[in-house]
């Protein structure tokens, strides 16, 4: 091998994201850039001169790490499905903290669901969009958050151009968007920009940032990913059969797929046509968290796709019309033209039937309840140790493999658990300069900061926290992250109490909140948080998977029954919160705090007093949680009861229109 050969070698492990669930594969990125992991794969062989090749070549360790790292990937490829049946679409997706393409639960979920597919094998593309500042990076001044956006270059982040431009028709213009790929291990995302030349400034910046700008902007936006998407995947010559709308941000995908069909003006026909390949994942539990557009908005854009049918506008209106047909609703157009929709966890489920009810098929919403890719989140300490004793199959969710938990007995359960403690502490140290006693029981709090998810419910009793952490003999550190949208301000006001609190005397200097939340603050707390804490109002918490991560590493639960917690529930390995009733929120959140106190009080206790009580639960998690978070087996579900009858629906319909039977016919 010559360096010419060694880089383009580099540059192929560099460009496929398996690398973001392999340890080995972060190892040997590391050991290029001094031991640090900071960077993208790319940008780090594009820093690497001719004379650092040639001591590379010379170093027959590295050599053969680099051996073993291309032979895994050439198996992990070896066998990849021929063609992308399904098309995932999301608005956002989180792949790695060094691919800012992501801003919250859903696009970590997207990215997990991407991995998973990859490790099944499931002929499944991802489509989205390309952020050119993508979300922002928070930081901390004077007690408040404060915002910056950095400017982010596709090929610095792992995607490479098609070489393909798609155009899609806006109010008085075409928008043209370059089509980018990036490989997730088997399974392939396809991301659009608009940054191309000929496209006015304001169109430019269409894909400038994640959730950011006007109304208009949002729209445009969803258009792009929608419409621009269909078309990217069909420029690209990608046989997709289903289409997968995860979340109603790609709902206007509906417009191009009934373009390429409908016939004489038929919209019914039309829609029952392409109805059989489209399913539907809603996320969100109340009605503010949809997207909604005004009539006078989104009237033009509509307007095009009418006159290019011949129909009236107001048909087109009524797919996505709400009930009162006040605003243009991308649920309700998602469950009109799609043929399977489902919510996130059971309880979920139930309460997106009760949101949706009468809407398309809102009555028949179903549930498959999230699940996290185990090798993306679980430390590389503990994999190691899994896949020594469980076995590899412990990722892919095998009851058996996990019931060999049992083996561990309480002093190595101690010992991975304080691993996991010191880089926590490592982290707290380097990021807030506080330090972490490793005695101390350490409760771990990180999400979306909104006022549900009640980021400061023990502040409604101060005093009994102000005891709690001043007590030397049981003690207790609690670590904080999240970010608050920038323009939601009863956010950025939560972030700043935390902020306050924390460096109260009050909190004894054991109660931390890292700044910048993300992959790696978030890995650090998954392994080193004792206690997983987490006090939304139910049910207002679709699914959350934080608490999955952290219980694949060990960590305990104390929540508030939703989400997945309320149906994975179980005394032997977790703490419920009770909740009150009462119809003020005002003395619901009051009781509501003095139960969570309650509640951490009696582990404080356990945790000190009954240490091996404490670990028996770990085990005890492990064995009946493992198999059950993880997206290996969500993944599974998806195939089962989404995935699968939608192909057969749309190879049955496909036959059917052969024998000249009709659009819609069933």
């Amino acid at each position: 091998m010559d360096s010419g050969t060694l880089r383009d070698s580099l540059l192929r492990l560099a460009l496929n994201h398996s690398w973001t669930w392999s340890p080995h594969s972060r190892d040997l990125w590391a050991s290029l850039d001094g031991g640090r992991f900071h960077r993208h794969p790319v940008q780090t062989v594009s820093a690497i001169g001719p004379n650092r090749y040639d001591e590379l070549l010379a170093d027959g360790q590295f050599m053969t790490r680099l051996t073993d790292r291309l032979d895994a990937l050439d198996a992990m490829l070896d066998g990849r499905a021929e063609t992308s049946q399904i098309a995932y679409f999301c608005a956002e997706f989180g792949i790695s903290e060094m691919i800012h393409q992501y801003a919250g639960g859903l696009g970590i979920l997207a990215g997990d669901h991407l991995k998973a597919s990859s490790d099944l094998n499931i002929p499944l593309v991802g489509v989205g969009l390309f952020y050119r500042h993508g979300f922002f990076r928070q930081h901390v001044d004077e007690g408040r958050q404060t915002e910056e956006y950095r400017t982010l270059d596709p090929e610095s982040s792992g995607a490479v151009d098609t070489d393909i431009i798609v155009t899609v028709p806006m109010p008085g213009r075409d928008v043209a968007a370059r089509v980018w790929q990036t490989d997730v291990g088997r399974t392939p995302l396809i991301l659009l920009d608009t940054a191309v030349a000929g496209n006015s400034e304001p169109d430019r910046s269409i894909t400038d940032r994640l959730y950011g700008g006007d109304r208009r902007h949002r729209l445009e936006q969803e258009m792009v990913l929608g419409v621009g998407g269909a078309r990217a995947l069909a420029a690209l010559g990608r046989d997709v059969s289903v289409h997968h709308l995860n979340e109603g941000h790609a709902g206007f995908l509906a417009l191009e797929l009934i373009d390429r069909i409908i016939v004489d003006g038929d919209l019914d026909a039309a829609v029952s046509a392409v109805r059989h390949g489209l399913v539907f994942t809603t996320h969100t539990p109340v009605s503010a968290g949809i997207d909604r557009f005004d009539r006078r908005l989104i009237a033009p854009y509509l307007a095009i796709w009418a006159s290019r049918w011949g129909i009236e506008p107001d048909e087109l209106w009524a797919l996505g019309a709400e009930p009162r047909r006040l605003r243009f609703n991308m649920a309700a157009l998602s469950l009109r033209v799609s043929s399977s929709a489902n919510g996130v966890s059971k309880l979920h489920g139930k309460v997106s039937r009760r949101l949706f009810a009468g809407i398309g098929i809102g009555d028949d919403i179903f549930s498959i309840t999230n699940g996290v890719h185990a090798r993306s989140w679980v430390a590389p300490h503990f994999q190691a140790v899994f896949d020594d004793v469980l076995g590899p199959a412990w990722s892919d969710g095998d009851p058996d493999a996990w019931a060999g938990v049992e083996q561990f007995d309480d002093a190595a359960v101690t010992a991975l658990r304080r691993t996991g403690s010191v880089h926590l502490a490592t982290l707290v140290a380097d990021r807030v300069g506080q330090v972490i006693d490793p005695d101390s029981l350490v409760v771990g709090f990180a999400r979306r900061f909104v006022p549900y998810k009640r980021a400061t419910l023990l502040f409604h009793h101060l005093d009994r926290l102000a005891t709690l952490l001043a007590d030397d003999h049981r003690p207790l550190h609690f670590v904080f992250a999240g970010k608050a949208h920038p323009a939601d301000s009863p956010g950025k006001d939560l972030v700043a109490e935390i902020l306050a609190y924390s460096a109260s005397a009050s909190a004894n200097g054991r109660f931390t909140f890292i700044p910048d939340y993300d992959f790696a603050v978030a890995r650090a707390m998954y392994e080193g948080c004792d206690l997983w804490l987490n006090t939304p109002v139910r049910p207002r918490e679709a699914s959350g998977t934080s608490g999955e991560k952290a219980a694949l590493n060990g960590g305990l639960n104390c929540s508030i029954l939703d989400g997945w917690w309320d149906e994975m529930y179980h005394s032997d390995y977790g703490w419920s919160i009770p909740t009150s009733d009462n119809p003020s929120e005002l003395e619901r959140d009051r009781e509501d705090s003095a139960a969570t106190l309650d509640m951490l009080d009696y582990v404080i206790d356990e945790y000190h007093q009954r240490p091996d009580e404490f670990i028996r639960r770990i085990r005890r998690s492990w064995i009946v949680l493992g198999p059950r978070v993880v997206a290996a087996r969500m993944l599974g579900e998806y195939h089962d009861r989404i995935y699968g009858p939608a192909l057969d629906r749309t190879h049955r319909a496909a036959q059917l229109a052969i024998e000249g039977r009709g659009l819609g016919s069933p």
